[in-house]
Order: C-alpha cells, then structure tokens, then sequence
C-alpha cells in the first residue's frame, strides 16, 4: 500500500479491525519510510450478477424479491423467518457461487423450489404453481404426483 504523505510502497500493518459488519475490514498501517500513519480499508469487491428474465430483459440481481416470493407462498404455514433467510441465503450463494455474470430467472426459480421442498411442501407447491404458471389443474396434478413419488 503506497503512503499518502511520501509515496513509499513500504508499510506495516499495525491493526485490523472488522467495520461494516464484517463486510470490511479496516487497517491502521504506518510508513516504514516516513513513519506517518494512515488508514486503509478492505472491501469485498461485488460483482454484480444480472438476471435474464423470461421476456428477455435484464435487471440486477435482488435477494429481496426472492425472499418477498418466498413469504407470499409461505403465508399462513408454519415457516420461520428464519427458515425463509436461510432459503435465500442458500439461493444467494448458489448464484454468486456459479460465477456467472446473467442467469436466467428460471434457473434462480429452480433453485428456490428445490431449498423450499425440504422446508414446507405446501409453500413448495404455492410457489410452483405461480412460478411454472399451471394452465390448469392437470398440470397441477402432475407436480403433486411427482412429490408423491419421490417422497416413496
């Protein structure tokens, strides 16, 4: 780190500390050259992630409307809020985890259910049926056969 006072590239840290809730940490260094002080700080850089929607538009990714999808289908059911962070927590991982920069809302919707089926059935099968749009109760029906089968 180049210091602000004589341009040296030398320096030694002489504390940390976390800031930002942990999102930064924050360094007192001083100048092996000049021995002036100074602060630095150490950020996680966020590469942004677009999402491709069906209609072929794209907007930044938003772990808020996952979570705000999530409590709709989990309304009246038996779901911590907790259960639902962790849902979107999972599912924010996953995506930045894949490290590409657009994916598809379909797949981001997969990823969703998938965390959902192991929490609740009925919010799963609420969300599903919002998500894939069910024309009509046929294909409703299909969806619960399939959890009927993977549960035997």
């Amino acid at each position: 780190m180049r210091c602000m006072y004589c341009g040296c590239e030398d320096s030694k840290v002489i504390d940390s500390r976390s800031a930002d809730e942990g999102r930064t940490i924050r360094r007192r260094r001083e100048c092996v050259n000049c021995g002036k002080r100074f602060t630095t700080y150490e950020t996680i850089e966020d590469t942004p992630v677009l999402v491709i929607k069906s209609s072929g538009l794209r907007q930044a990714f938003d772990p808020q409307k996952i979570k705000n999808g999530i409590i709709k289908s989990c309304e009246k059911r038996p779901v911590s809020l907790t259960s639902i962070d962790e849902i979107v927590s999972a599912v924010t991982k996953k995506v930045y985890n894949s490290m590409e920069q657009e994916i598809s809302s379909k797949v981001i919707g997969e990823m969703v259910m998938e965390e959902l089926k192991k929490v609740d059935e009925v919010a799963y099968v609420r969300y599903a049926s919002v998500y894939r749009s069910f024309k009509d109760i046929t294909s409703f029906m299909e969806e619960l056969q399939k959890m009927m089968e993977s549960k035997k």
